[in-house]
């Protein structure tokens, strides 16, 4: 399967892993408030779950599951957006990691997106 080029790097289960990485440095650097927990525990999860849920796709059984762990990739990226959203985040540089980390949840979300057209529809 071919993915759009951009200036990050092709391979997914590692650019997953390293997203999730990501996620889990940027939150320990966050003020520990009730709310941070709470969205930290849940940004975590859906970010972790990307990348696990690729890795699943490619021990698909079939075409059809193959489909449906990337939808699952998708919406784990697009949760994880969500949460970054809502995540407080003091400092400008805070706010540039967090602007970059939803930058890279879009674009994973994007590919995901593409692979699932891809998967099902094959002749567009």
């Amino acid at each position: 399967m071919t993915v759009v080029k951009s200036s990050k790097h092709y391979d997914l289960e590692e650019r997953t892993f390293s997203f999730a990485k990501e996620v889990i440095d940027f939150v320990n650097a966050l003020p520990k408030s009730i709310a941070n927990i709470e969205i930290i525990k849940q940004v975590i999860r859906s970010s972790g779950s990307v990348g696990a849920n690729y890795i699943e796709a490619n021990e698909a059984l079939g075409k059809r599951d193959f489909a449906m762990r990337i939808k699952i990739c998708r919406k784990e990226a697009k949760e994880s957006i969500y949460w970054l959203r809502l995540i407080e985040a003091r400092g400008e540089e805070a706010e540039k990691r967090r602007q970059s980390l939803i930058s890279e949840a879009t674009e994973l979300m994007k590919i995901f997106g593409a692979i699932v057209g891809k998967t099902l529809n094959p002749k567009s």
